[in-house]
């Protein structure tokens, strides 16, 4: 009798063992596919934007930056500061970029055909930088005529440097350089280092700077405003991502920013 049953037993145990193992094999690529899952969305890619940005955008775009990043997690924005006519060239040649914004719109319609509708996101006026503390006693344009002044400029070809010979021509003024600059950003770098005694720069440029710059004011009706227009690229790989973030430019948050940088409304 106690045969007949362990025989009994030993069949059920066969029995489940067998009706276990297809319920075993299903739980584990359950558990498969939850792994795959987590993965899948841990390791998401992000969409990565390059932005091509003039100089006197440096220190606000990168800021901004991190807040879009936190904003759209999804998204990547990485930058790339130049002049702006060295950026409308790196445009002609195709660089691989998603969006552009120049110091000023002749530049940007320069490059029309390679972008999309341009919109104004800023605008910044000029200054005289000096060193800190303006040991040169430099109080307006016409100071900069001084021949025993040390003045740098951007060259003509860069909208700051462009700027800078439109109101040094209207108030008839002949300043010599000592050397002209690439970018407004080299212009404030060799006031920093003293190796020129005043420069014609952004307002925002000089306020980067405050312990080792002083910023003379040029008035209103000597001055010029410069504009900064952007744009999305046609040849972008992310043509929603690269429109979302030159929209983002003109939201509040956005100008908030840019506005606590020292830049003006558009």
């Amino acid at each position: 009798m106690s045969q007949l049953f362990t025989g009994r037993r030993a069949a059920a145990a066969i029995v489940t063992a067998a009706l276990l193992v297809p319920l075993a094999a299903c739980g584990g690529n359950d558990d498969k596919k939850d792994d795959g899952a987590k993965k899948s969305g841990a390791g998401a890619a992000k969409t990565e934007l390059t932005v091509l940005a003039a100089s006197s955008l440096t220190d606000v775009f990168k800021k901004a930056g991190a807040v879009y990043e936190k904003e759209h997690p999804g998204t990547k924005v990485s930058f790339s500061f130049a002049g702006s006519q060295e950026l409308a060239a790196q445009v002609r040649e195709g660089a691989p970029a998603d969006a552009v914004v120049t110091a000023d719109t002749k530049t940007m319609d320069g490059i029309k055909v390679d972008v999309g509708t341009p919109t104004v996101i800023a605008k910044n006026r000029l200054v005289i930088a000096t060193g800190e503390g303006n040991p040169k006693k430099i109080g307006s344009l016409k100071d900069l005529a001084d021949s025993k002044l040390k003045v740098v400029l951007a060259a003509p070809q860069v909208p700051v440097g462009r700027y800078s010979k439109q109101v040094l021509d209207a108030q008839k003024l002949n300043v010599k350089p000592v050397s002209q600059e690439p970018n407004v950003r080299a212009v404030l770098s060799k006031v920093e280092l003293g190796e020129a005694d005043a420069g014609l720069v952004y307002k925002t440029d000089a306020a980067t700077a405050p312990k080792k710059v002083d910023a003379v004011d040029i008035p209103d009706a000597q001055n010029a405003v410069a504009s900064y227009p952007a744009a999305t690229l046609n040849t972008s790989q992310h043509a929603a991502a690269a429109a979302a973030f030159v929209k983002w430019l003109s939201t509040p948050e956005a100008q908030q920013i840019l506005r606590q940088a020292g830049f003006q409304k558009p």
